[in-house]
């Protein structure tokens, strides 16, 4: 490192505030932008939103200033390495320089694995990365959105690829797509297409990087607009080793910027071929179907008018056989009725016979049984005046005396 020349004569005398501002012009213009990288520790947020902390090393530590409104992409903590981009600066109050920092990214491969491992199991847990959640992409889509950068080259590889394949409309939402406004936009870019819902599909691409330049779509606010997106939506960020948290909350997830315009629009010849295989199939099914009823068709066997005719005629002939049968039935049983009623006279008469001769039985046991009968044979019967049967010698009396053939008086 080149030691500057003095610049102070060694005689001048300066005021404290003299010195100070002078050394404060000196570190401000020779270190106008510096990169430092280096741990973080003693990280502390002011109520005004502004960040302390100091960034070190095995031999040094400088304090460190990060205003409030700066960006900074992930949660700062202790032990983080990382790179500070800033200016020197000098704080007279208690004679110590800091670094004022504009921007500030994580260093080293294993800690931004590590960050992007524990935000990807945050955010599986709830539920952003389920393949319940996944949407179909559309099988011809007429317009793709597309968030990415208007000059980088992943837009040009999406373009040309369409235009080989199957040329759709094409609507651009320009983003930046590295930095620290790089999500943001991302995420502003799904937002919109969503809200306008005047794309049938959606592509976030960009081409490959490092790892570091790849993290905005690794963000939070990038991976929720994803997951939240209506509109189904391809992920092509990198390359195939390249993977970001957007990858699992996309619908689908290319491996190229141009992998991402191969899957949600086929080729030509691709639809050539799949529109001949239908034609295939349809004809078979349809020759298929012909010969069948073709088949049907020839074991019809068709009858000559005078057969029909025939077979009415023997159709009629069996009715009439079956009707004379029921006839004759119906007759024979019409006739036995018949003589059941002729014989009516002659079944009263027999019955009139009986009932007579029981009336003449009955007369003659009528008979048999009066006392009249009795007295025929010599009997008589006395009464007193109050016509009581005497039966013996001293019982009253005698009024009246009744014979056979008539009563005398006493």
């Amino acid at each position: 490192m080149q030691v500057p020349e003095p610049f102070v004569k060694p005689d001048t005398v300066f005021s404290v505030s003299d010195a100070s501002a002078l050394l404060k012009g000196v570190v401000e213009t020779a270190f106008p932008r510096i990169k430092i990288r280096g741990e973080l520790s003693q990280i502390t947020r002011a109520t005004s939103g502004h960040m302390y902390m100091t960034i070190k090393d095995s031999g040094a530590a400088i304090s460190v200033i990060i205003w409030r409104g700066t960006p900074v992409s992930f949660k700062l903590e202790e032990g983080m390495e990382v790179v500070l981009t800033g200016r020197f600066t000098t704080y007279p109050a208690r004679s110590n320089y800091q670094i004022i920092a504009s921007e500030i990214e994580m260093a080293g491969v294993g800690a931004i694995l590590k960050m992007l491992e524990e935000r990807k199991q945050k955010l599986a847990a709830e539920g952003l990365f389920d393949a319940s959640r996944k949407k179909p992409l559309p099988r011809l889509p007429q317009t793709i959105g597309v968030v990415t950068s208007p000059t980088g080259a992943a837009f040009q590889d999406i373009q040309n690829r369409l235009r080989e394949r199957f040329p759709v409309r094409v609507l651009l939402y320009p983003a930046t797509v590295q930095g620290a406004t790089a999500a943001a936009e991302v995420a502003a870019g799904i937002e919109y297409f969503n809200k306008m819902r005047n794309v049938d599909v959606i592509i976030v691409a960009r081409g490959g990087g490092a790892l570091e330049d790849l993290l905005p779509f690794s963000e939070e606010i990038v991976v929720r607009a994803a997951a939240a997106s209506q509109i189904p939506l391809i992920s092509g960020v990198g390359h195939e080793p390249d993977w970001m948290l957007i990858d699992f909350a996309a619908d689908h997830r290319a491996p190229t910027p141009t992998g991402a315009a191969e899957a949600v629009v086929p080729t030509k010849l691709s639809l050539i071929q799949e529109l001949d295989n239908m034609w295939v199939r349809l004809s078979g099914n349809f020759m298929t179907r012909l010969g069948n009823a073709k088949q049907r068709i020839e074991s019809i066997n068709i009858k000559s008018p005078k057969q029909l005719v025939m077979e009415q005629a023997q159709k009629l002939d069996d009715a009439g056989r079956t009707l004379n049968i029921i006839m004759n039935a119906k007759m024979t049983t019409a006739h036995q009725k018949m003589d059941v009623v002729s014989a009516f006279p002659n079944i009263m008469q027999n019955r009139m016979n009986q009932l007579s001769q029981g009336l003449m039985h009955l007369g003659q046991m009528l008979q048999s049984l009066s006392y009249k009968s009795v007295l025929s044979r010599g009997y008589a019967i006395v009464r007193d005046e109050n016509n009581k049967i005497i039966s013996h010698s001293g019982a009253g009396r005698p009024a009246t005396i009744e014979f056979s053939d008539g009563i005398i008086t006493l």
